[in-house]
């Protein structure tokens, strides 16, 4: 019996052993993760995430408000998500309430997608877009493309009990739309408490995440395939880098088959997937002599009032050795990081990753955001002379909280028709009440008038007075 016992143990550890090392962790499970399937009168199931409906259940924490409609695609796109078949449609101002248990920072991800429908034009929408006291979006039309869906996504702190987010119609358009949103608490490690800045080379402390917010402008898998939501840990998608590098000449993809080597207290499988790190684009030298070339990705960006936090992943998954890689990396044409060796800022660990913030300010920003890797004055021949596995740029809130112009929470809301719809009749109640305060006040002063008492002239006798003489 014990040796059945024995053997038994031994082949249960076989069998952990034997899983994936993709498998063998514990994935993330946020406290709050509301998934919302807007206009739905059913869940559902999309990468594994059940995605609630929000159409009668009233006692649901996120439902909007009654002034809306839940639409239905009448021609539907071939191969799409299920969470683009419906709509929902303000027609004034709305708002979904999301309760939340765990206080901090939260990725809140809002999915549009225009389809055909007879009773709404969606090439017509027009709308801001509130989420707690930043304004996300400011006359933004539901995304230009009516196949493709556009997904917004932003890191915010909430330190309240509930989070608001707030579909304004503006006048020319009269209604507003989303197709599904996503309110999840935030790993602790995903939001840098320090980075660099580009124009001081220092670190720069973000005190107050209270009055900052991020959106994600670019997230991209450099040198490797689409990361779709299924195969993340936090259920973000990774572009492919092809659009944004500027040439591809002197540049080698890779891809390792091997085990990416996570570390307590450095980049979590949170800051970056395995698939990101098991990819990359390097420099290579192969004749002897080190090249003279840099890769360069560009990134479009609105450069003005905003400033930028620039993350790059690395991960050294190409060198036979430790102590043979050594690059430069740049941003915007600054030396960024001289001489960046992964041996030593990993723990002397091949294949483990490591990921770097910058921030570069608005100012430095003319259209467009560069990033360059290429061999530094410590690199050597025969080996791997730079290398690069991701890129997040990420757009940091305006000083009026606003990530699309200048205008505050304050002045979105102050346009709100139901407050102004609101205002004029107190407005005019209050001077109704004013004027007829004013009249009543006149009447009274007239009547007492009339009825007061004058004493007569000296002159005059008692009985002339009763006489009237």
């Amino acid at each position: 019996m014990e040796f059945r016992y024995r053997n038994f143990v031994i082949s249960l550890l076989l069998l952990s052993l034997s899983f994936p090392p993709s498998f063998s962790y514990l994935r993330f499970s946020p406290v709050d993760n509301h998934l919302v399937n807007c206009g739905s009168v059913e869940t559902t199931i999309v990468d594994n995430r059940l995605y609630s409906s929000d159409w009668s259940n009233r006692n649901l924490p996120f439902c909007p408000s009654d002034r809306s409609v839940a639409l239905r695609n009448e021609n539907s796109f071939a191969g799409s998500s299920p969470l683009y078949d419906t709509a929902r449609v303000f027609e004034k101002p709305s708002e979904y309430k999301f309760e939340i248990r765990e206080k901090g920072i939260h990725m809140v991800r809002l999915h549009f997608q225009k389809f055909n429908s007879s009773k709404f034009d969606f090439g017509s929408a027009q709308f801001h877009v509130l989420v707690d006291k930043y304004v996300v979006l400011s006359n933004f039309n539901g995304g230009n493309s009516a196949e493709t869906p556009l997904i917004k996504e932003y890191l915010i702190r909430v330190d309240a009990e509930k989070l608001l987010i707030r579909f304004f119609p503006t006048d020319s358009s009269k209604f507003a739309f989303v197709n599904a949103i996503e309110v999840i608490s935030a790993p602790k490690d995903l939001v840098p408490n320090t980075s660099l800045s580009l124009n001081s080379n220092e670190n720069v402390n973000f005190d107050s995440w209270s009055n900052q917010a991020l959106e994600v402008v670019y997230r991209v898998n450099v040198g490797g395939p689409k990361v779709t939501p299924y195969n993340d840990t936090l259920w973000r998608t990774w572009v492919v880098d092809d659009e944004y590098l500027e040439s591809s000449s002197g540049t080698e993809r890779v891809y390792f088959g091997g085990r990416i080597k996570y570390q307590t207290g450095f980049a979590s499988r949170e800051i970056g997937p395995d698939n990101v790190y098991k990819s990359a684009r390097l420099i290579r030298s192969t004749n002897g002599s080190i090249p003279n070339l840099n890769m360069t990705w560009v990134f479009p960006v609105a450069g003005e009032g905003y400033n930028y936090l620039v993350r790059l992943h690395f991960c050294d998954i190409a060198s036979i050795s430790l102590e043979l890689l050594f690059f430069n990396v740049y941003v915007n044409g600054k030396l960024a990081l001289e001489n960046l060796d992964l041996s030593s800022a990993t723990n002397e660990m091949l294949a483990s990753p490591y990921y770097a913030d910058i921030v570069v300010a608005g100012s430095d920003i003319s259209g467009a955001l560069n990033v360059s890797v290429g061999p530094s004055k410590d690199s050597m021949p025969y080996v791997i002379d730079g290398i690069l596995n991701g890129v997040e740029i990420l757009k940091l809130s305006n000083s009026m909280g606003s990530f699309d112009g200048l205008d505050s929470a304050d002045v979105v809301l102050s346009l709100w028709p139901g407050r102004t719809g609101l205002l004029i009749p107190l407005v005019a109640a209050v001077l109704l009440v004013m004027s007829l305060s004013i009249v009543l006040r006149r009447k009274i002063i007239e009547t007492k008038e009339s009825l007061g008492w004058s004493k007569l002239p000296v002159n005059v006798s008692e009985f002339d007075a009763k006489l009237g003489v």
